[in-house]
């Protein structure tokens, strides 16, 4: 079976290719943009990032596409973290 093959779009400009499921910390870094991590167990938020629209966090979400081969990410901030 062939990957979904996803165009994402981050913050700072920067697009990449990505396959579905992949880690989406590991894909941030790639694309040279940082997200926050506290936990790393998805139980403090501190990685909540948005993907078109839906708040995930990251260090416990892969990348996934519903109806879409593109994806507009934004990283949350929290004023607290």
């Amino acid at each position: 079976m062939k990957s979904k093959r996803i165009k994402v779009e981050w913050p700072n400009g920067n697009c990449t290719i990505v396959e579905q499921g992949e880690d989406w910390l590991k894909i941030a870094i790639e694309a040279g943009v940082s997200i926050p991590t506290g936990c790393l167990g998805g139980s403090c938020g501190a990685c909540e990032i948005e993907v078109n629209g839906e708040i995930i966090r990251a260090c416990i979400s892969r990348v996934s596409t519903k109806n879409t081969k593109n994806l507009k990410v934004e990283v949350v901030t929290d004023p607290y973290w």
